[in-house]
């Protein structure tokens, strides 16, 4: 998604291009488990797709999130992608994909989870992360706009709202995928509740 650049100290602040993103991993800590597989899509463009497995960098998993992508370590040894390689090609989908003169915003459901893999990932390997220090999380922005609890933003919950609740496949493109459109849902939503709400032209009569 394209969005206009909002006002801004900078003369010239550049338009963003949200890009959702879903990553599987051999645990939950960068620093000892492994980034398996990368997805990622534009928002507004969800046919503009990466994909990318990954070898794992240690050998410490969780049988649990093992069992949820359906990866192997010994599987993803011999046919991943070197980390750096990895990285650098996913860099050159995202300079290919987002028009010149625009910034790539990082977008996730849970979207802390699968940055701090993704940026620790591009700076450990290539010493640069082109999606800067910031995200957006979708469950976020559906707590702000909708009012609801923390514990109403699982998916579970907003997946029967907007995604005819069908659940994630765990592939980390499909999952990209359909966070993309999970996400043009809720700005449609979004939208439709703020022109809904009375003016205060409306609400001083």
């Amino acid at each position: 998604m394209t969005v206009p650049p909002a006002a801004s100290r900078d003369a010239s602040p550049r338009p963003e291009v949200w890009i959702s993103v879903d990553v599987e991993t051999s645990g939950p800590a960068p620093s000892i488990h492994s980034l398996l597989s990368i997805g990622a899509c534009l928002v507004d463009e969800p046919d503009k797709t990466f994909y990318i497995e990954l070898k794992p960098t240690t050998d410490v998993a969780v049988e649990s999130a093992l069992k949820v992508s359906g990866f192997t370590l010994e599987h993803l040894s011999a046919t991943g992608a070197e980390p750096a390689e990895a990285m650098e090609r996913f860099e050159q989908w995202l300079t290919a994909a987002v028009p010149p003169g625009h910034v790539p915003v990082f977008a996730g459901f849970n979207a802390p989870f699968d940055w701090m893999f993704v940026a620790d990932w591009f700076e450990r390997f290539l010493g640069r992360n082109p999606f800067g220090h910031s995200a957006i999380d979708i469950k976020s922005y559906y707590l702000g706009f909708a009012g609801r609890t923390w514990a109403e933003t699982s998916m579970a919950n907003v997946s029967l709202l907007y995604l005819e609740g069908r659940d994630l496949a765990h592939n980390a493109l499909e999952d990209a995928i359909d966070q993309a459109e999970l996400f043009r849902a809720m700005i449609a939503d979004s939208h439709s509740r703020r022109a809904a709400r009375p003016t205060e032209s409306e609400v001083d009569e």
